[in-house]
């Protein structure tokens, strides 16, 4: 296997979750962040992470978790990813953040780095107007949770090249993970369509027609997903779900894209999910 060095770019749950994966894959690792605290959050809960994930049944391989720490370097700096050959990008879902993101990286990192937006819903083309080479860049939209995820949705951007989609789907390959591409729009295909499940699922709850255990009961014992919407959701993070939301709504201007004035409500109240030790459901650390 051709080893990278891989920017990941953000340390929350989906940021944390892709240096794991590409660390116990083999691939050097630069996580990214400039809050310390996630950074030392992901470095010191990394073991008990990767014991959780062969509990499950994950597909990574077998690896020490001592080997795979080594291969990670946690950094604020961002001048410490300028020697990657991928950037993941993992910042939060707002364009703004992301503007400043991607000016920094057009400043430290080398001009032939491969861009894999880890984007919810904002569309590549939009990102890809932020960099120089807009054809290096593509969606690599990772499912939750990623360890047990095989299939990534790759979005071609209006500039992405075949070489990008080639390189792309070769680095996934190299963590055995199944490249499915789509072309771009807000949303893509994934997110499109989940966070219509999520949002008219916190609708019910407001409604008080079902909890939302008996709605992810639902989904789990009725259509066979592994998760229901709810504790999908919580996940993710409301706060996540709810700025998705408002990005699906600016694009196209569809009332079925507006947010569920209760999980507003809840993101008003700091409520947003596993992360804060409480959102649709509750949960210990």
């Amino acid at each position: 296997m051709m080893r990278k060095t891989v920017a990941v770019i953000g340390a929350g749950v989906m940021g944390s979750d892709l240096a794991l994966l590409c660390a116990a894959f083999g691939h050097e690792v630069v996580l990214h962040d400039i809050d310390a605290a996630a950074l030392e959050r992901f470095s010191a809960g990394l073991a008990s992470s990767l014991r959780n994930c062969r509990l499950v049944g994950a597909f990574l391989p077998a690896c020490k978790a001592s080997d795979v720490a080594a291969r990670v370097k946690c950094t604020a700096a961002l001048a410490d990813v300028g020697a990657a050959d991928w950037i993941i990008e993992c910042a939060t879902e707002d364009l703004t953040v992301k503007e400043t993101v991607y000016a920094g990286l057009r400043r430290h990192c080398r001009t032939d780095v491969h861009y894999g937006v880890n984007t919810s819903c904002i569309p590549i083309t939009c990102i890809a107007s932020l960099l120089p080479r807009p054809e290096l860049v593509v969606g690599m939209h990772f499912m939750n949770p990623v360890p047990l995820k095989r299939v990534v949705e790759v979005v071609q951007g209006f500039h992405t090249s075949s070489q990008t989609l080639d390189a792309a789907r070769e680095f996934l390959g190299t963590m055995q993970r199944h490249a499915i591409v789509v072309k771009d729009m807000p949303g893509f295909v994934a997110n499109r369509l989940s966070h219509l499940f999520m949002n008219e699922a916190a609708v019910l709850v407001q409604e008080g027609v079902a909890s939302p255990t008996e709605i992810d009961a639902i989904f789990r014992e009725g259509y066979g997903h592994k998760m229901g919407p709810l504790e999908t959701a919580d996940l993710i993070g409301l706060d996540t779900v709810m700025r998705s939301l408002h990005v699906l709504f600016e694009h196209y201007q569809d009332p079925k894209f507006r947010c569920c004035p209760l999980l507003r409500k809840m993101v008003d109240a700091g409520v947003t999910g596993k992360k804060t030790g409480r959102g649709f459901y509750a949960y210990r650390d």
